[in-house]
C-alpha cells in the first residue's frame, strides 16, 4: 500500500527531486532498482524536467505536491490512499492525475479518496462514507452519501 494521505512521505527540503525519489521510494517499500528504472517516467509525469537536481526548498508547493504525486502513482501500488491531492496543480495536470485514478480503477486497483469535492467522489468511487464528528455518518452509494453530506452542510449555514 502506498499512502499519499501526507504526500512528500520522506522528502527533505535541502535535497534534489531525484534524490527525494530515492528516499521516499525506500520508505514506501521500493527497491533502489526499481525506483532507477522509474526515476525518468516520474520526473515527467510531474513536468519537472528542468528541476531534477534542483533542492525541493525551491520548489513551489505545487511542485512538491506534483513530485510527491508523481512518485507515489508510478510505484504501481495496490492500494492508494488520497487526501484532496486531485487539486494538485494546474487543469492539465489535474486531468492526468484523474486520468491515471481511473485507470487504477479499472485495472481492480483499491483508492481511498480523502475529499470534500463531490464531482471527484462521484467519478472515482463506487462506495463512499461520510465521517461527521469522527463518526460514520453513512456509507453507500456516492450520490446518497454526497446528498446526506450536502444537507448537513445546509443546515450548518441556516
Amino acid at each position: 500500500m502506498v499512502p499519499v494521505l501526507a504526500l512528500g512521505l520522506g522528502f527533505h527540503p535541502d535535497l534534489t527531486a531525484i534524490t527525494n525519489i530515492y528516499q521516499s521510494s525506500i520508505l514506501l517499500g521500493i527497491s533502489k532498482k526499481q525506483i532507477k528504472e522509474k526515476i525518468d517516467d516520474i520526473i515527467k509525469f510531474a513536468e519537472l524536467e528542468k528541476f531534477a537536481d534542483t533542492k525541493l526548498k525551491n520548489f513551489s508547493s505545487g511542485m512538491q505536491m506534483r513530485l510527491a504525486f508523481a512518485t507515489a502513482v508510478q510505484v504501481d501500488p495496490a492500494v492508494l490512499l488520497l487526501d484532496e491531492v486531485i487539486a494538485v496543480g494546474d487543469l492539465n495536470f489535474q486531468k492526468k492525475c484523474l486520468d491515471v485514478m481511473l485507470d487504477f480503477k479499472k485495472r481492480g486497483k483499491s483508492i481511498v479518496l480523502v475529499s470534500h469535492d463531490s464531482a471527484s467522489v462521484k467519478e472515482l468511487c463506487d462506495r463512499a462514507m461520510f465521517l461527521k464528528d469522527g463518526s460514520i455518518e453513512i456509507i453507500g452509494n456516492p450520490d446518497d452519501v454526497i446528498n446526506s453530506y450536502e444537507n448537513y452542510m445546509d443546515s450548518l449555514i441556516k
